[in-house]
């Protein structure tokens, strides 16, 4: 109460009208409205009215991310605590290693030192990625008059958690300008984007710095450490799907790595993507508040199941991914995290109800096409989002003129 009153008397009549910072009114209302609810609201009809706005989804959508990151953080702390302590890897001096070493050491079996060692790595990714992301939001709020929308909220979110940890911070700077500014503001800004501005901004990192982006070195927190992703291993034919893979080297220091371990997440990967089963948890928040489309997860999974299945039937001497099991593809690489945060963002997705369906089948088959037939690639859910996104507009066309036809037909009768 003390909070609001002071900035409703001795901040906000800076910048509302006649005040010496008018000008700046929208940055003042961006920062005001994720602290309060806005001061004015809809009198008059006609208008529907719901207990949930815009920011209430983005809020909610947020906090379902919350496990999965601060899961995410702590496993990066574990995988580079893990090789230090584990094989004797010396880590190269720096702030960041310097700053663990001064407060926990490098106990991998302490979960203080842990979430110590992947804070220090993640949460100056999560500070750039919202200063640059609110900054582009602001100035081009400003240019066209408007109010500051929210769902850089989100976008921000999920951007840090689809990135792995040791990527430069300019880069992470690079990435979400060009996610928000071409994946979106220029297409007007929020609810207008055609593509969903996380994985824009991905996908720019991905082609323009590949050294960043992918390979061994990219995924543990220690400078110059090399270990494959468990996705990677498999593409390798390293993995044994009912066994699992015994000591390995760089993913999980000597310990079995099996199906409960990519389910649990004790593994190497981007920052918010090794956990399935925290995953699922953020997914059950977005389907009991109807936020996420439940059609999008099942048919991304159904999308999935069969192909995967397919490729298992007919086999393959010589490509070792048309073994994997379909519930490896769904703990392995980004499924899990694309299935629940990204597939079903609903600016970039499919509106109808059929047209989820559809939307989430091709999707999903895409991730295991490019999967399985594209040895040089062994992730695929990136890209097989995007281009769902490219074909969501089409695929809802066709919906609705199929549903116009039907009622003609009917009509005639």
């Amino acid at each position: 109460m003390g909070l609001r009153k002071f900035i409703d008397e001795r901040i906000a009549p800076h910048f509302h009208e006649g005040g010496k910072l008018q000008r700046y009114y929208v940055f003042y209302e961006m920062f005001d409205t994720m602290l309060y609810s806005p001061a004015s609201t809809t009198r008059a009809g006609p208008h529907v009215r719901d207990g949930i706005d815009l920011k209430r989804v983005m809020i909610t959508v947020w906090f379902a991310a919350l496990p999965a990151l601060l899961v995410g953080m702590y496993n990066v702390g574990y995988q580079a605590n893990l090789q230090i302590t584990a094989f004797g890897y010396d880590p190269i001096p720096g702030w960041r290693t310097d700053l663990v070493a001064l407060y926990t050491g490098f106990d991998h079996t302490s979960a203080v030192a842990n979430v110590l060692h992947g804070a220090v790595y993640y949460v100056p990714i999560f500070v750039v990625t919202y200063l640059a992301g609110f900054l582009w939001e602001g100035l081009f709020a400003w240019k066209r008059g408007h109010e500051v929308n929210e769902g850089f909220f989100v976008t921000g979110i999920l951007f840090t958690l689809i990135l792995p940890p040791t990527i430069p911070l300019w880069q992470v700077f690079l990435g979400i300008s060009f996610g928000v500014v071409v994946g979106k503001e220029v297409f007007g800004g929020t609810g207008k984007n055609f593509l969903n501005p996380a994985l824009v901004g991905r996908a720019f990192l991905f082609f323009a710095y590949p050294a960043e982006m992918t390979g061994d070195t990219v995924w543990t927190a220690v400078d110059g450490f090399s270990g494959a992703t468990p996705l990677a291993m498999a593409a390798a034919g390293e993995l044994d799907y009912t066994a699992g893979l015994t000591g390995v080297a760089g993913t999980s220091a000597g310990v079995d790595l099996t199906w409960m371990h990519t389910a649990f997440g004790g593994i190497q990967g981007s920052i918010g993507e090794t956990s399935a089963v925290v995953i699922a948890l953020g997914a059950a928040i977005l389907l009991i508040t109807k936020i996420a489309s439940w059609r999008i997860m099942l048919g991304m999974f159904l999308g999935m199941f069969v192909p995967a299945v397919l490729f298992n039937l007919v086999g393959s001497d010589t490509n070792p991914m048309f073994a994997m099991p379909w519930y490896w593809h769904l703990t392995l690489g980004g499924f899990a995290f694309g299935l629940v945060y990204m597939a079903t963002d609903p600016v970039s997705a499919a509106m109808t109800n059929t047209g989820k369906w559809i939307f989430g089948v091709l999707i999903g088959v895409l991730v295991v096409l490019i999967r399985v037939i594209n040895p040089a690639f062994p992730e695929g859910v990136m890209l097989a989002i995007l281009f769902g996104n490219l074909c969501a507009p089409l695929i809802d066309h066709f919906v609705v003129q199929a549903n116009i036809r039907r009622r003609m037909r009917r009509k005639e009768v």
